[in-house]
Protein backbone atom coordinates (compact mmCIF):
# COMPACT_ATOMS: atom_id res chain seq x y z
CA UNK A 1 0.00 0.00 0.00
CA UNK A 2 1.33 3.38 -0.85
CA UNK A 3 1.87 5.83 1.94
CA UNK A 4 -0.47 8.33 0.31
CA UNK A 5 -3.36 5.88 0.16
CA UNK A 6 -2.71 4.58 3.67
CA UNK A 7 -2.88 8.06 5.10
CA UNK A 8 -5.71 9.48 3.06
CA UNK A 9 -8.40 7.16 1.75
CA UNK A 10 -10.61 9.01 -0.69
CA UNK A 11 -14.27 8.19 -0.35
CA UNK A 12 -17.15 8.64 -2.75
CA UNK A 13 -20.71 8.41 -1.46
CA UNK A 14 -23.45 6.75 -3.51
CA UNK A 15 -26.99 7.34 -2.28
CA UNK A 16 -29.24 4.59 -3.62
CA UNK A 17 -32.68 5.79 -2.63
CA UNK A 18 -32.10 6.09 1.12
CA UNK A 19 -34.44 7.70 3.61
CA UNK A 20 -31.64 10.18 4.49
CA UNK A 21 -31.05 8.66 7.95
CA UNK A 22 -27.75 7.12 6.88
CA UNK A 23 -26.85 10.18 4.83
CA UNK A 24 -27.26 12.51 7.80
CA UNK A 25 -25.19 10.22 10.02
CA UNK A 26 -22.55 9.95 7.29
CA UNK A 27 -22.38 13.73 7.09
CA UNK A 28 -22.04 13.79 10.89
CA UNK A 29 -18.84 11.75 10.47
CA UNK A 30 -17.39 14.59 8.46
CA UNK A 31 -18.15 17.26 11.08
CA UNK A 32 -15.56 18.35 13.66
CA UNK A 33 -17.36 16.37 16.38
CA UNK A 34 -16.37 13.01 14.89
CA UNK A 35 -13.59 14.39 12.66
CA UNK A 36 -13.09 11.73 10.02
CA UNK A 37 -10.28 13.86 8.62
CA UNK A 38 -8.05 12.89 11.55
CA UNK A 39 -7.80 9.51 9.82
CA UNK A 40 -7.07 11.22 6.51
CA UNK A 41 -10.52 10.49 5.10
CA UNK A 42 -11.33 12.80 2.21
CA UNK A 43 -14.87 12.91 0.86
CA UNK A 44 -14.80 13.57 -2.89
CA UNK A 45 -17.42 13.76 -5.58
CA UNK A 46 -15.74 11.81 -8.35
CA UNK A 47 -15.49 8.02 -8.39
CA UNK A 48 -12.49 8.29 -10.73
CA UNK A 49 -10.33 9.37 -7.79
CA UNK A 50 -11.92 7.30 -5.01
CA UNK A 51 -10.48 4.32 -3.15
CA UNK A 52 -13.61 3.49 -1.14
CA UNK A 53 -17.28 3.69 -2.11
CA UNK A 54 -19.81 4.20 0.67
CA UNK A 55 -23.31 3.09 -0.35
CA UNK A 56 -26.47 4.05 1.52
CA UNK A 57 -30.04 3.08 0.72
CA UNK A 58 -31.66 0.11 -0.96
CA UNK A 59 -30.83 -0.69 -4.56
CA UNK A 60 -33.74 -0.65 -6.97
CA UNK A 61 -34.08 -1.32 -10.68
CA UNK A 62 -33.58 2.32 -11.65
CA UNK A 63 -30.38 3.01 -9.75
CA UNK A 64 -28.65 -0.37 -10.17
CA UNK A 65 -27.19 0.66 -13.53
CA UNK A 66 -25.95 3.97 -12.10
CA UNK A 67 -24.37 2.23 -9.11
CA UNK A 68 -22.65 -0.27 -11.38
CA UNK A 69 -21.38 2.57 -13.57
CA UNK A 70 -19.96 4.42 -10.54
CA UNK A 71 -18.24 1.24 -9.36
CA UNK A 72 -16.67 0.59 -12.75
CA UNK A 73 -15.30 4.14 -12.88
CA UNK A 74 -13.30 3.62 -9.68
CA UNK A 75 -9.67 2.60 -10.19
CA UNK A 76 -8.62 -0.71 -8.70
CA UNK A 77 -8.12 -1.93 -6.10
CA UNK A 78 -11.32 -0.61 -4.59
CA UNK A 79 -13.47 -1.25 -1.54
CA UNK A 80 -17.25 -0.97 -1.12
CA UNK A 81 -18.75 -0.21 2.29
CA UNK A 82 -22.50 -0.79 2.74
CA UNK A 83 -23.74 1.68 5.38
CA UNK A 84 -26.86 0.51 7.13
CA UNK A 85 -29.37 -2.29 6.81
CA UNK A 86 -30.85 -1.09 3.49
CA UNK A 87 -27.71 -1.62 1.38
CA UNK A 88 -27.14 -4.92 3.18
CA UNK A 89 -30.56 -6.52 2.65
CA UNK A 90 -33.00 -3.92 1.35
CA UNK A 91 -34.09 -3.05 4.90
CA UNK A 92 -37.68 -1.96 5.42
CA UNK A 93 -38.01 -1.55 1.65
CA UNK A 94 -37.03 -5.17 0.87
CA UNK A 95 -40.61 -6.24 0.05
CA UNK A 96 -41.21 -3.38 -2.39
CA UNK A 97 -41.74 -4.36 -6.01
CA UNK A 98 -38.86 -2.27 -7.33
CA UNK A 99 -36.18 -3.12 -4.74
CA UNK A 100 -33.53 -5.63 -5.77
CA UNK A 101 -32.29 -6.14 -2.21
CA UNK A 102 -28.76 -5.52 -1.03
CA UNK A 103 -25.96 -3.82 -2.88
CA UNK A 104 -24.22 -7.18 -3.28
CA UNK A 105 -26.79 -8.06 -5.96
CA UNK A 106 -25.15 -5.39 -8.17
CA UNK A 107 -21.55 -4.91 -6.99
CA UNK A 108 -19.28 -6.80 -4.57
CA UNK A 109 -19.35 -5.51 -1.00
CA UNK A 110 -16.34 -5.69 1.33
CA UNK A 111 -17.66 -4.19 4.59
CA UNK A 112 -21.17 -4.17 6.06
CA UNK A 113 -21.97 -1.59 8.76
CA UNK A 114 -25.15 -2.60 10.64
CA UNK A 115 -27.78 -0.23 11.96
CA UNK A 116 -30.77 1.80 10.92
CA UNK A 117 -29.12 4.26 10.77
CA UNK A 118 -25.67 3.25 11.94
CA UNK A 119 -24.00 5.52 14.43
CA UNK A 120 -21.15 7.72 13.19
CA UNK A 121 -18.68 5.75 15.32
CA UNK A 122 -19.75 2.55 13.58
CA UNK A 123 -19.43 4.26 10.21
CA UNK A 124 -15.89 5.37 11.01
CA UNK A 125 -15.04 1.83 12.11
CA UNK A 126 -16.45 0.49 8.83
CA UNK A 127 -14.42 2.97 6.79
CA UNK A 128 -11.24 2.12 8.72
CA UNK A 129 -11.95 -1.58 8.15
CA UNK A 130 -12.27 -0.73 4.47
CA UNK A 131 -8.86 0.96 4.58
CA UNK A 132 -7.32 -2.23 6.00
CA UNK A 133 -8.99 -4.32 3.29
CA UNK A 134 -7.74 -1.85 0.68
CA UNK A 135 -4.19 -2.27 2.01
CA UNK A 136 -4.47 -6.06 1.72
CA UNK A 137 -5.86 -5.79 -1.80
CA UNK A 138 -3.01 -3.50 -2.83
CA UNK A 139 -0.44 -5.93 -1.46
CA UNK A 140 -2.07 -8.83 -3.31
CA UNK A 141 -2.33 -6.94 -6.57
CA UNK A 142 0.76 -7.45 -8.69
CA UNK A 143 2.22 -4.31 -10.13
CA UNK A 144 1.64 -4.47 -13.81
CA UNK A 145 3.19 -1.92 -16.05
CA UNK A 146 0.85 -0.99 -18.86
CA UNK A 147 2.00 -2.32 -22.18
CA UNK A 148 1.95 0.35 -24.80
CA UNK A 149 1.78 -0.93 -28.31
CA UNK A 150 4.65 0.41 -30.32
CA UNK A 151 3.59 1.71 -33.67
CA UNK A 152 6.33 2.60 -36.10
CA UNK A 153 5.28 5.41 -38.34
CA UNK A 154 7.29 5.87 -41.51
CA UNK A 155 7.12 9.30 -43.01
CA UNK A 156 5.42 9.58 -46.34
CA UNK A 157 7.71 10.21 -49.28
CA UNK A 158 8.24 13.86 -50.01
CA UNK A 159 6.22 15.12 -52.92
CA UNK A 160 8.16 15.75 -56.11
CA UNK A 161 9.23 19.33 -56.47
CA UNK A 162 7.96 20.77 -59.71
CA UNK A 163 10.65 21.82 -62.12
CA UNK A 164 11.23 25.53 -62.62
CA UNK A 165 9.23 27.10 -65.44
CA UNK A 166 12.26 27.52 -67.73
CA UNK A 167 13.06 23.79 -67.55
CA UNK A 168 9.46 22.92 -68.35
CA UNK A 169 9.48 25.01 -71.49
CA UNK A 170 12.63 23.25 -72.73
CA UNK A 171 11.12 19.85 -71.96
CA UNK A 172 7.99 20.73 -73.91
CA UNK A 173 10.06 21.90 -76.97
CA UNK A 174 12.08 18.70 -77.03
Amino acid sequence: MTKATARSPWIVHANCNSCNGCDIEFLACLTPMYDAERFGVVHIGSPKHADIMVVTGSVNHRNARVLRNLYEQMPGPKVVVAMGICPATGGIFADCYNVLGGVDKVIPVDVYVPGCPPRPEAMLDGILEGVEILARKQQDTPTVKPVMKLKIVKPAPAPAVPAPAADREQAVKA
